[in-house]
């Protein structure tokens, strides 16, 4: 391996050596602080390590990892979400009673895969970087064992995940059947006669996108969501619903861009898929009492915006999908990032009757909240509605009228069920012998107001940003 090469692996490469520093160091000796320590420092110097790798240009390592502008906006993403998190989960799972460092680990260990996936260019590093991704995340989700949800959430989805890339699994064996590669370049080269792909080529692409759409939740493949989000812990649920999401966004994107006349074979697929995911989880979100539910099915519609964009195609289509996440992530974090604040020691506080008062009681908090529902809901001077507005541009330039109308009219049905916690929050009193509020700690409540100065500003000011991304992410 070439001087270059190492370069351009070395923000990859930070975060496994902190994950085998961190093992180390607990198999010495267990100390909560020293483990937070060696993470978080870790982490901030993996995101430092992007900018080296920016110096050496667009690197291709080896057939399976290409280390360019687009991976390493999305590993940046990906590796400022991971810090979060690990913040968040450092003073719930105290109040749990819970060891931090085992979740500290596969935390670890989920951002290296989804590193791993932002930069793959062959299908055998797509689904390693899948699987180690995934199986992470069977662990987290079910890291309370004493707790039934969190079980039941995870045997759920270690189920369904495990079927889901079986199906990946084929997929890419017969794609390989029929061209004798696994690079996505290989895609590219197959002849598309006038009928459209040949019929073995078709099943193995279907079968790929059965797998995809299982890890981002697009309908039909969105039935494990809410369970999930439900059970695992609030920490966990904000690293599902952002980094894992973010991950196989940018593996899509890179698929799509380079297959050719085969990727817009399915741009068909991609859109009927967008429709119906923003249709059912807007319908599904308007029925739920329990706020991470809600927020389930709320991902299930944005995932939904996002592939409008994806579908579209070209520079547009990339950049109005890599700003709609920057914006969606941060915002994202701080729904999830407030109930894990206010969650008491025996359970997550996410119904919305626990939320009655709270504008009262926590202002600060009920602020963060509500500015968090109304970007989700894409309301003017947040990030959400210029990622929107960005994804519409995109779809109506790519002539996709019927998606771009049907996400205009799912951002309407999902104001009403954005305003519910809202209205419980100021406007509905707590109930009577109420459990009272854990205290906010001071690093989780910084972190949450920095995040709330980023949605605020993508929003008012997304100019700067924008045009990292089309710097960066244009490119594709």
């Amino acid at each position: 391996m070439t001087a270059r090469e190492l370069t351009a692996l070395l923000p990859l490469i930070g975060i496994a050596a902190t994950s085998i520093v961190l093992m180390a160091a607990v198999a010495v000796r267990r100390n909560r602080t020293w483990s937070l320590t060696i993470t978080l420092a870790g982490l901030a110097a993996s995101f430092g390590l992007l900018f080296a790798a920016r110096t050496v240009g667009p690197v291709q390592v080896t057939p399976l990892l290409l280390i360019d502008g687009p991976a390493l906006f999305f590993i940046a993403l990906l590796i400022a979400a991971a810090v979060v998190v690990v913040v968040l989960a450092a003073d719930y799972l105290a109040r749990r009673g819970t060891q931090i460092e085992e979740l500290l680990l596969l935390l670890l260990f989920a951002t290296l895969g989804g590193g791993v996936l932002a930069a793959s260019t062959h299908l055998a590093s797509l689904f390693l970087g899948l699987e180690v991704l995934s199986v992470s995340l069977y662990a987290m989700v079910g890291y309370l064992r004493n707790d039934g949800l969190s079980l039941e959430a995870g045997v759920k989805y270690l189920v369904l995940a495990a079927v889901s890339s079986a199906f990946l699994l084929f997929g890419m064996a017969l794609i390989f059947a029929e061209t004798g590669r696994l690079e996505l370049a290989a895609l590219a080269g197959l002849a598309v006669p006038a009928g459209g792909l040949h019929g073995l080529t078709l099943a193995g692409v279907a079968l790929l996108m059965v797998g995809v759409g299982f890890k981002l939740a697009l309908a039909p493949f969105h039935m494990w969501t809410a369970d999930v989000y439900q059970g695992a812990p609030a920490p966990v649920t904000a690293f599902v619903a952002t980094v894992s999401k973010a991950a196989v966004v940018a593996v899509l994107l890179r698929m799509l861009a380079v297959t050719g006349e085969p990727g817009r074979q399915l741009v068909l697929l991609l859109a009927l898929l967008a429709g119906a995911s923003i249709l059912v989880g807007n319908l599904l979100a308007l029925r739920q009492d329990n706020l991470k539910r809600l927020l389930a099915y709320s991902s299930v519609a944005h995932l939904g915006y996002l592939m409008i964009a994806v579908v579209a195609g070209g520079p547009l289509g990339a950049e109005a999908a890599a700003f709609y996440l920057a914006g969606y992530l941060p915002t994202t974090l701080i729904a999830f990032g407030v109930i894990a604040v206010l969650s008491p020691a025996d359970r997550d506080l996410d119904r919305l009757s626990d939320l009655r008062g709270l504008g009262r009681e926590r202002p600060l908090l009920a602020g963060l909240l509500t500015v968090a529902l109304v970007s989700l809901a894409g309301i003017p001077l947040t990030a959400g509605f210029v990622g929107k507005l960005l994804v519409v541009r995109a779809g109506l330039g790519a002539g996709q009228w019927a998606l771009a109308l049907i996400l205009v009219l799912g951002s309407v049905l999902s104001i009403f069920y954005y305003l519910r916690p809202i209205v419980a929050m100021y406007m509905q009193p707590a109930e009577d012998g109420a459990a009272a509020l854990p205290p906010a700690p001071m690093a989780a409540g910084a972190v949450l107001v920095a995040l709330l100065a980023v949605v605020l500003w993508l929003g008012v000011w997304p100019q700067p940003v924008l045009e990292i991304v089309r710097e960066t992410v244009g490119r594709l």
